[in-house]
């Protein structure tokens, strides 16, 4: 499969201060994928050095074939970028705003007022063009700057935290606004709420100190970095019974009791214990009302990932 991003041994220092360390990835074209990290952990940085805005150190990126150092020009062709803090002109309405955009990246006057009026389509910007860029609700500053990313129909999108400071139902709307894109452009997306990444994306790479330490589908990161394996289980019957009976299973480590009913059962990496933990309620008349694997989310990965290298470094 063809590649849309390739970084090779990258590596950025802000004087002394080493910001990202021989960094190795590849995003396929097509795909979506979170780029996750703690605070000063280097995704800004990487970001911007794909998007050409910072020079590398050392090493290479390459979009869409291009060099992002010796041919910036042609890389900038080839990415829509959705920065953390969306830039607008707050004196332009919407429709002036984009077709400066639309301007700026080459589109011929002919094709301005389709290209202008198609993206205004796929933002959902119809009921506010007229007006001021300046006067727009966050959530809709945020899809005008999806918007303008999306003039001239780039190959590669790359977005800085595109949900920040939106309410709930804001984010289901730029949420559903970048699932809407799949299969039509590549997305790069750096993101806080890791819920929402495990949702959006195909595959997410993880940054701690400068350095990946995981790259792999939501999923896959769940089974192989959880912290053993868990049952959530459904019981009516005594509560200090129930806790007791199940903690007595040979293999479990730990019964979680969650309220009204709900117990959650951990045990080791690899253990099946669901056929015992069913005859134990059974054999003692309680009433087994659900029974079921529960995966590690992203969030408890990232988290055990993050701390796990900064104990690492310490140690």
């Amino acid at each position: 499969m063809q590649s849309m991003i390739e970084v090779q041994d990258l590596t950025k220092y802000y004087g002394p201060q080493l910001a990202v360390s021989r960094l190795d990835f590849q995003v396929a074209a097509g795909e979506i994928v979170g780029f996750l990290g703690p605070n000063g952990a280097g995704k800004t940085t990487t970001l911007k050095i794909l998007a050409g805005f910072l020079a590398p150190s050392s090493g290479t990126a390459r979009i869409n074939g291009h060099d992002c150092v010796t041919d910036s020009l042609a890389v900038r062709r080839s990415l829509g970028y959705v920065p953390e803090n969306v830039v607008i002109y707050p004196d332009l309405t919407v429709t002036q705003f984009l077709r400066f955009a639309a301007r700026a990246k080459g589109v011929t006057a002919k094709a301005e007022t389709g290209e202008v009026d198609r993206v205004v389509a796929a933002c959902g910007l119809e009921g506010v063009r007229g007006k001021l860029a300046g006067a727009l609700s966050k959530g809709y500053r945020q899809r005008l700057g999806l918007a303008q990313a999306l003039v001239n129909q780039p190959p590669l999108l790359i977005m800085d935290e595109p949900t920040i400071g939106l309410d709930p139902s804001q984010i289901v709307e730029i949420r559903q606004l970048i699932q809407n894109l799949e299969g039509a452009h590549t997305v790069m997306l750096s993101s806080h709420i890791l819920p929402e990444v495990s949702q959006l994306c195909h595959r997410v790479i993880i940054i701690n100190r400068g350095q990946i330490v995981a790259s792999d589908t939501p999923e896959n990161l769940s089974r192989q970095l959880g912290q053993g394996s868990r049952v959530l289980m459904t019981v009516a019957g005594p509560d200090d019974q129930i806790v007791a009976a199940l903690t007595a299973v040979s293999g479990v480590n730990r019964v979680l009791g969650q309220g009204e009913g709900n117990y959650l059962v951990e045990a080791g990496h690899g253990v099946e214990l669901r056929p015992q933990l069913a005859r134990v309620v059974v054999e003692r008349g309680w009433q087994l009302l659900e029974l079921k694997s529960q995966e590690f989310t992203l969030e408890e990965v990232f988290i055990n990932l993050v701390t796990e290298e900064t104990t690492e470094e310490q140690s």
